[in-house]
Formats: structure tokens, C-alpha cells, sequence
């Protein structure tokens, strides 16, 4: 399956492009963001294009496109699933293989700060655009907006990420904002996951843009998530990030989705590379969850 889903992708990229645009216009959109159970499930896979290949010991785990792919298919097409989020070219290969009917499809937008580098706080916008995400007939796009208070490129940070807003909301479409408070420590930059950090990444984040009706956010669950989410009003949808404890995750997961403002999941690694290789149990364990 694997080898077979690679050729059928080449062939469309060497022998006929539009077939990317072909897809994009026949394909079935999600009626709703939400699935049965009233919550969104989206599948995250928008980590090669920063760099970030890495899941638990090995460091180019996401590295293997055939295989990420074939994960993605299995995910897709689990009961629950409502959407995923991805760069372009996840995306176009997901169109052509046809597994995107039916489902919210999320544009990463900024992928430039790439993962260990210097200028990772400096993340511009290299990915999608509101105008190309808009044009796909996708659902919105995502922003990852570290906020680093000693680092001279966060204004450009928020800057850049506000222009996005702005222009996702003008075309009525989600703008899925994943805020934190950085800081760098011995040359890396770790996000401050502490309550209070992340409840002052919410009220920064709240106030991008010159209109927020389509404004959602995209949050780390922390402890006391009851404090973040009276931070906002904006809905808010739960990220997973990678998981060390699965048990300790999902429980974390289940009591913070009962908050008025938890809107569903946004998980990647944790559930399409999880301890044991099951993707499907894992991801349908995540569903129960909603």
C-alpha cells in the first residue's frame, strides 16, 4: 500500500499538476466542523516542514512520507475524525490519494522558525496563505505564535500573525491560533507551560487582528485549565503535542473538553505515532474521549 500510494502521487506531480487543483474542486466538504459527538478531532501533521521529524527516540520518525501518509489514511478513516491540518504538500497528497471528503481541512501558515535553529522565534509565514486556503475551499488556517518577551523578533511575530487573522476572518474562515510564552534557555527555546504563562499567551493571542469572529485557539492542557479557558471568549480547541504518559494525556484531555469553551482535539504525534504502533486504537481511543 505504501509503495503504491507514492507512485500514484508521483505520477500525478510529474504527468499532471492540476490534478492537485482537480481534486481540491471535486471534493466533498465537511457539512460541519463538528462530528456526532459535538466536538472536532482533528489530525495534526504540519511538524516536517519546521524540521520537527523527531517522536520519542527517533529523530526522523515523521521523515518517512510513505509511511506518514499511510498513518494519516488510517487516522482519516477512523469513526470521529473530523479533520486534519497540514502544509501544502501533506495536503496535496492527501487530496490525491481522496481521503479528504467529508472532513475540515486546516493551512499551516508559519513554518519558518525551524525547530533548533537560531531565528526560530523569527517564524514567518511560508506556508499558506488566507487567499490560498480560501481558494483550496478549505475550513482555515493555523498559526503557531511563540511570544518570547526578550527575543527582538516577536513583534514581527505578532505582527505577522495578526495580518493572518485578519485576512482568514475577512474571508469568514477559521483562524486557529496556537499561542505560548517562550523563553530561551541554553541556546533552545522551551515554551512556558506553566498556568499563568499560558493563561497570558490566551489574552495575548485573544486580541490579534482587527476582527476575531472566526478567531479560535489552540491550547496546550496544563494544569488548572479551568483559569486558561475563563481567559477567552474565543472557542478553543485542545493540542496534544508529544505524549510521555498516555494515560496521564487522555486523562488530562477528558476533563478539559468538559470546559464551555473546549471544542474538540488537535493531536498529532501522540496518536499517529503512538507507543505500540496502533494507530487506529489510539486515535479511536482519543474519539472516546469527545
Amino acid at each position: 500500500m505504501l509503495s503504491d500510494n507514492v507512485s500514484r502521487i508521483v505520477a500525478a506531480r510529474v504527468s499532471d499538476p492540476g490534478a492537485i487543483a482537480a481534486a481540491a474542486a471535486r471534493r466533498i466538504k465537511a457539512t460541519s466542523l463538528f462530528g456526532e459527538h459535538g466536538k472536532t478531532m482533528i489530525i495534526a501533521a504540519d511538524h516536517p516542514a519546521r524540521g520537527a521529524n523527531g517522536v520519542g527516540g527517533d529523530p526522523n520518525a515523521m521523515a518517512d512520507r510513505a509511511e506518514l501518509l499511510d498513518r494519516l489514511c488510517i487516522a482519516l478513516d477512523r469513526p470521529g475524525v473530523t479533520g486534519v491540518l497540514g502544509t501544502a504538500d501533506i495536503l496535496e497528497d492527501l487530496l490525491l490519494l481522496g481521503v479528504l471528503d467529508g472532513k475540515s481541512v486546516f493551512g499551516s501558515m508559519n513554518r519558518g522558525g525551524l525547530a533548533g535553529s537560531v531565528f526560530e522565534i523569527d517564524d514567518r509565514f511560508t506556508g499558506y496563505d488566507a487567499e490560498t486556503i480560501a481558494a483550496m475551499g478549505f475550513d482555515g488556517g493555523k498559526t503557531l505564535t511563540r511570544i518570547a518577551l526578550e527575543d527582538p523578533a516577536t513583534p514581527s511575530v505578532l505582527e505577522n500573525t495578526a495580518r493572518a487573522v485578519s485576512e482568514l476572518n475577512d474571508r469568514q474562515l477559521i483562524a486557529m491560533v496556537e499561542p505560548f510564552l517562550s523563553v530561551w534557555q541554553d541556546g533552545k527555546i522551551r515554551n512556558d507551560l506553566s498556568t499563568d504563562a499560558v493563561i497570558k499567551s490566551v489574552t495575548i493571542a485573544s486580541g490579534l487582528g482587527r476582527r476575531t469572529a472566526y478567531t479560535w485557539l489552540k491550547l496546550p492542557v496544563v494544569p488548572d485549565m479551568e483559569r486558561v479557558l475563563a481567559a477567552s471568549t474565543l472557542p478553543a480547541v485542545l493540542l496534544g503535542g508529544e505524549v510521555k504518559d498516555a494515560e496521564a494525556a487522555f486523562a488530562s484531555w477528558g476533563k478539559a473538553l468538559k470546559l464551555p469553551t473546549a471544542q474538540g482535539l488537535v493531536v498529532g504525534r501522540s496518536l499517529l505515532y503512538p507507543a505500540g504502533g496502533d494507530v487506529a486504537g489510539a486515535v479511536d481511543k482519543a474519539v472516546s474521549l469527545l
